[in-house]
């Protein structure tokens, strides 16, 4: 009898170790740089890539990246076909259907009104005529809120940031809502004259990840790793690896500027 569970217990010794489940992140498909570049329908460049990397090997978890209609996300995190979506805040997701556990704030964001023209003054909103302005499909923009309620403004969805940013450019509205992080990204690509202008800040806005809480998932090692990742600055470095073109590109229409003016 004793050979028998020796031989059960080597065999047992030689079966290959289960692999743990992937660490399913959602991805807005949405997002544009410096958040995230997409090929072939999966992140392959971005701060939330480096992120989402960046978490998934601190829980030693394979990272699987399902890439969602803005309008969708809710639902997918509510039907378990995802584990962990990021760069949102509560007031976003509403009333969740679900058992979920938030991280620290991670990131900073500012939402600007944005127009085509570079000599524009800075505004205030109030004085604004009715019109249409640029929108990204299924954004919030809370400040705005009761102008598009009352149909003061009218909202004029494209399905990215970077559609939103295009069409402005295109001269299909006056003024848009853009992140400062995506307006730097278009802007550095742009020649001067056809840079986009902020002309109002409409708000700041802490962004957080949640976590689904399922005995499949490691939630409280996420969000303990999540807040190490904050504190240690690399989400910071990550920021500033993804937009250090940008610094470079302002600093040097800075220098042009002061060679022309001489």
């Amino acid at each position: 009898m004793r050979w028998v569970l020796s031989l059960l217990m080597l065999y047992i010794g030689h079966l290959p170790a289960q692999e743990p489940a992937p660490l399913r992140f959602a991805i807005a498909d949405s997002w544009t740089m410096p958040l995230i570049r997409l090929e072939n329908n999966q992140p392959v460049e971005g701060i939330m890539f480096d992120l989402m990397n960046r978490l998934a090997a601190s829980v030693q978890r394979r990272p699987e990246y399902h890439v969602v209609p803005r309008l969708r996300l809710q639902s997918a995190m509510e039907r378990g076909n995802v584990d962990v979506r990021c760069f949102v805040m509560p007031s976003w997701a509403g009333s969740l259907s679900g058992d979920y556990s938030w991280s620290v704030p991670l990131f900073q964001q500012r939402d600007m009104l944005v127009a085509l023209d570079r000599q524009a003054l800075p505004i205030k909103i109030a004085d604004l005529p009715h019109q249409a302005i640029g929108t990204v499909l299924g954004f919030h923009y809370p400040t705005l809120q009761t102008q598009f309620d009352n149909g003061h403004f009218i909202r004029d969805d494209a399905r990215s940031q970077l559609q939103v940013l295009q069409k402005l450019q295109a001269g299909r509205y006056r003024y848009a809502i853009s992140s400062q992080m995506s307006l730097d990204w278009f802007n550095h690509s742009q020649p001067q004259a056809e840079q986009l202008k902020p002309v109002a800040l409409l708000e700041e806005q802490a962004l957080s990840c949640y976590v689904r809480n399922d005995p499949e998932v490691p939630t409280q090692r996420i969000l303990r790793s999540l807040l190490n990742i904050k504190k240690s600055g690399e989400i910071e470095q990550m920021i500033k690896r993804h937009t250090a073109a940008l610094d470079s590109r302002t600093q040097a229409d800075a220098k042009a500027r002061v060679v022309n003016n001489d």
